[in-house]
């Protein structure tokens, strides 16, 4: 299959906005910080996987200076993030793709641990099957690959808590799909995460 692509969804490392619930531990510059350097790292995994086509989708809009400079940096091209919750704005930047490719994967920032293998497996089950989910640690999910992006997969989600994925799950099952699912991995959300990931404090200058 070709044409298809890969979403990168991220928000803007402004202090005070940025991972606010590693704050307590790292401090409003510090969680910012590593918001930016999380980012980078996973636009570098994205470019250097050779899927066909790069979108960063931005909140809260493209026009922070970090974004541009991702811009500049990556060969991706820049969307702002539209929706009331994090379901109606994935479901809204999946749609758009899907417009004009047979597969879109999205993939967040949370997961340092996200390798071009991961990607290139997810691709790979496209090509047979409906979805692929990558699952995590918490509940959720790191990775989601789709060729159709229903309403019924992204309402009602309880985001950030450990049902996200069992729900979604669910949903598909419900929908009579076929998917796959890719190891289990550590998102970075909380304080505590930061124990799976010893070198990332010192690789973002923590």
């Amino acid at each position: 299959m070709k044409g298809g692509r890969l979403l990168v969804f991220a928000r803007a490392p402004v202090p005070g906005k940025a991972k606010t619930r590693l704050i307590p531990r790292l401090g409003a510059e510090g969680a910012a910080r590593l918001q930016g350097h999380l980012t980078r790292q996973t636009l570098h995994t994205a470019c250097t996987s050779s899927l066909p086509g790069i979108d960063l989708w931005c909140a809260p809009d493209i026009q922070d200076p970090f974004f541009r400079k991702c811009a500049a940096d990556f060969p991706v091209t820049l969307h702002a993030q539209a929706g009331a919750d994090l379901g109606q704005r994935m479901q809204n930047a999946l749609q758009e793709a899907l417009q004009q490719a047979p597969w879109a994967i999205i993939v967040g920032t949370d997961c340092p641990g996200l390798t071009t293998t991961d990607l290139h497996q997810a691709e790979d089950v496209l090509k047979y099957r409906d979805a692929v989910l990558g699952p995590a640690h918490d509940g959720g999910y790191y990775l989601l690959g789709l060729k159709s992006a229903p309403r019924d997969l992204f309402t009602d989600i309880p985001w950030g808590s450990a049902q996200v994925a069992a729900l979604t799950r669910a949903r598909m099952h419900a929908l009579s799909w076929s998917w796959a699912e890719l190891r289990l991995q550590h998102d970075l959300d909380r304080p505590a995460d930061l124990d799976h990931f010893p070198k990332l404090a010192q690789d973002s200058g923590l």
